[in-house]
């Protein structure tokens, strides 16, 4: 049985990438990095590009998609996104991308080795979703982009083996910080993103009992840090202070394998 491991190019508000490989099968979760940079990325963590064998995008905002397009066409790397985050892509982004494969964002389907389970979140995009990755035995989470807990997301996620979890900022840090009104009232509502309280309170409710690994994604370089972060999750979970990773966004994170 081949095996599930993980790594992030980087995690950030400047841009995201996640790296999933089961056996010989390796696809990454959006780009939003340009082809120059992701291509160092990859080739930090031992993987030259043209060894992806698909794209999936989550939704269209440009910290996900902004290097999507033209990754894909220079490697002839195949592109996976729902009907809505395809129609919702900017036309010029659109005008650098490849034929795109269309996926329900409630139905399971498989790459290679990988079983993928679309998981819907709440975000303010046209049809957002994060995924669950399985090799048949073992179970990975990918969980960014929501501004609150779904039943349904939790029901998905509950037995996970590893978990990315978004933890973007501090509720304090965001009400105290230097974002407008605008934004602050964006990024800590229903459609924006998760703080570390409510990733917290997520993994206090699921079932954590096989987690292996859990890795802290997109944090807020304004409005929070990753001591905060670590410790809320630390709290919920009753776990060793350090053992929590923290992706940052300029190196993003070792590859994580699951056992």
């Amino acid at each position: 049985m081949p095996g599930l491991r993980f790594a992030l190019l980087g995690s950030g508000s400047r841009g995201n990438a996640t790296l999933v490989e089961c056996g010989s099968t390796r696809v990454l979760v959006d780009c939003g990095f340009s082809i120059r940079d992701t291509e160092a990325r990859l080739g930090r963590l031992g993987v030259e590009a043209r060894a992806l064998d698909a794209i999936l995008v989550t939704h269209e905002h440009g910290d996900h998609l902004r290097g999507v397009g033209p990754l894909a066409r220079r490697h002839g790397i195949a592109l996976w996104m729902t009907p809505g985050t395809r129609a919702a892509v900017p036309q010029r982004m659109a005008a650098t991308m490849p034929e795109v494969s269309l996926f329900d964002p409630h139905t399971r389907f498989a790459i290679g080795n990988l079983e993928i389970q679309p998981v819907p979140v709440p975000h303010d995009a046209r049809e957002p979703c994060q995924f669950v990755f399985s090799d048949g035995v073992h179970r990975l989470g990918v969980l960014s982009d929501a501004g609150h807990i779904t039943p349904h997301m939790r029901a998905c996620l509950d037995g996970v083996d590893a978990l990315a979890l978004e933890c973007n900022h501090d509720e304090a840090m965001l009400a105290e910080g230097p974002y407008p009104p605008m934004l602050k009232a964006r990024v800590g509502g229903n459609l924006g993103h998760l703080s570390n309280a409510q990733s917290a309170g997520l993994l206090a409710g699921m079932d954590c009992s096989r987690l292996q690994h859990l890795v802290l994604t997109h944090l807020s370089e304004h409005n929070n840090t990753p001591d905060h972060a670590r410790a809320a999750v630390v709290e919920a979970l009753r776990c060793p202070a350090d053992w929590p990773g923290v992706a940052h966004q300029e190196h993003g994170h070792e590859w994580r394998g699951i056992q």
